[in-house]
Order: C-alpha cells, then structure tokens, then sequence
C-alpha cells in the first residue's frame, strides 16, 4: 500500500505533534549546520522552485538548504515555462512533478497552489500566496521557541494588514495552543473563515494596536503593502498610519516581550527603526531560521520522521 503524497499548504496541515517533532528536527539540523557537521540526506533529490511573485529570503533559504542537504535545485520562473503562458497548471504539474522529487510555489491564488498539489506526484510546499504564509510561521514559532521555548499559553500581538501572516498566525494558534491578539485598521481586517478558523477563543480583535500589545510575549507585523496590492500604496499609507509598532507599543508588552518581522521592512511606516534595531527584535535569527526549518520540512515530507 503506498503512503499518501503529504502537501504543505497552509499552516493548518500539519498536527501539533508533528509541528513538534519539526522544530526538534530544526534545532537538531541547525546545530550540525551551526558545527560544521555534513548531514546530507537528501542526495540525489531534486527540489523544482517556482516562482510568480519575486523573492529573496525564500529562494535563498530553500535553495541553500537544499544544496546543504546534498540535493539539487531548478528555479524556474513564470517568464521561462510554460507556466506564464497558456499550458494549464494540472498539465505543468503532472510534467514537473515526474522529474523532481519536491515542488516549492510562490504565487498569488491558493487556489492555483492547490490545483497544482492535486496533480503532483511529488509533495508541494507553499512558498507563499495571498492567503498564507506558513513557512514564515514555522520559522517565527522555531524562533520564538529558540529564545523563551515554549509559545503555548502566549499572547501574540499582530499590528497591522490582516494579510497572509496573519491568516497564518490564528492556524497556528489554534493548533499549539496560543492567543493572538490583531489589530488592524478598518477595511483590512482578518476573515476568520478565509484563515480555516473554527476556535474563535484563539485569538482576541483590538480596535487600538496598542491595547492589542498589552502583555503580550511577541509583537509581530508587516509591511502595509503587501505583493500584488502595489496600486493601493497611498491610500494604505494613509489607513495604517497609526499602526506602527514603537516603543510605547513595546513597552505595553511583557517586559521580555520579542519583536519579529518577516522582511523587508520599511523603518518608520510598520515599525520604528528602534524596535527592529532595538535589543528586543529578532528578526535576524527568524530570517536565518527560515533555511533550518525548512530543511526540517524537505526532510520530513521526502523521508517521513527520521530515528
């Protein structure tokens, strides 16, 4: 009987027990990356990259990873395949997916990623779309574990567009167990339904960001301009104008509390140059972990739990 092809495209896929043996499996991995030590089992292993939406902390962090981990990558861009022209995606992925072993996406639709998933062989990561972003979680969960350990019973405080980390961040509160406290402006607010949500007790709405970030263990946000939504520049400007995460909003937070931002940043429009430059930002770690749980991931979806 052959196991089923495991996908990961939201957040919501994966089970708190697994999400758990993925971030030992990252800290694992990241120590012999950390030592110097060759860990390569994924030689021989193709990872097929696809990108619609540009990148650079994605493609860097897979493709290194990959590498690092024996196997061998192909990028490819709508601008060079068929995929930007007129072959339909359920084509395209029964072709890739017979000559790789792994498909990473990041593209615009979910609905896209998914159709692609539904006719691959192979499992398919979401690199990101409009509506989420569950690598960066990953990522920001291992982080956040790395410097105060567990997240469960922890508050969350989301400041800004109610975009696809956001959508994001209530599936992985719901399944390990945390709160997230949102806040965004009037207009760009987070659909519980879109995010997959069925416990609404896993996360708290706050008119004003910096209630939102009373007492809260990590304070995260985003640009306010997200890919794709480039011709609502101004009016977002205008609209999010009080949704900056400063001091005073970290101040309202626990004494402890981290600060995380996916990047790119805009210093003075999401955040103050003193938060994300400030002793309690740890976006430099939460971008480099992106490759380690990431590996993790490669890891567990090609060859299922190791030991």
């Amino acid at each position: 009987m052959t196991t089923p092809i495991r996908h990961y495209l939201q957040f919501k896929d994966f089970t708190e027990q697994e999400y758990a043996y993925l971030f030992a499996r990252a800290a694992n991995i990241k120590a012999m990356f950390k030592q110097y030590v060759k860990y390569q089992p994924l030689v021989d292993r193709t990872l097929a990259m696809i990108f619609e939406k540009a990148s650079t902390r994605t493609r860097v962090s897979f493709e290194a990873g990959m590498y690092q981990m024996g196997g061998s990558v192909l990028n490819i861009t709508t601008g060079d395949s068929q995929l930007g022209r007129a072959e339909p995606i359920e084509d395209s992925a029964r072709v890739i997916s017979r000559m790789v072993d792994l498909v990473m996406i990041r593209t615009f639709e979910q609905a896209k990623l998914e159709r692609f998933a539904q006719h691959s062989r192979v499992p398919v990561i979401n690199g990101l779309t409009n509506e989420f972003h569950p690598c960066q979680i990953l990522a920001d969960i291992f982080t956040y574990i790395e410097h105060r350990g567990s997240i469960a019973g922890k508050v969350v405080a989301w400041v800004g567009d109610g975009n696809n980390m956001a959508a994001s961040w209530l599936q992985a509160a719901e399944i390990l167990g945390f709160t997230v406290h949102i806040s965004t402006p009037s207009g760009y607010e987070i659909s519980a339904a879109t995010a997959g949500i069925t416990n609404t007790g896993c996360y708290k709405v706050f008119r004003n960001p910096l209630d939102a970030c009373r007492g809260a263990h990590l304070v995260t946000t985003d640009v306010w301009t997200s890919m794709g939504f480039e011709s609502e520049n101004e009016t977002r400007r205008l609209a999010f104008a009080d949704w900056c995460v400063d001091s005073e909003m970290m101040a309202a937070a626990q004494p402890d509390a981290l600060f995380m931002h996916c990047l790119p940043a805009h210093r003075g429009e999401e955040v103050t140059a003193e938060v994300i430059d400030g002793p309690q930002s740890v976006v430099w770690d939460e971008a480099e972990n992106r490759m380690h749980v990431q590996k993790a991931l490669m890891e567990y979806l090609l060859l299922g739990r190791i030991g």
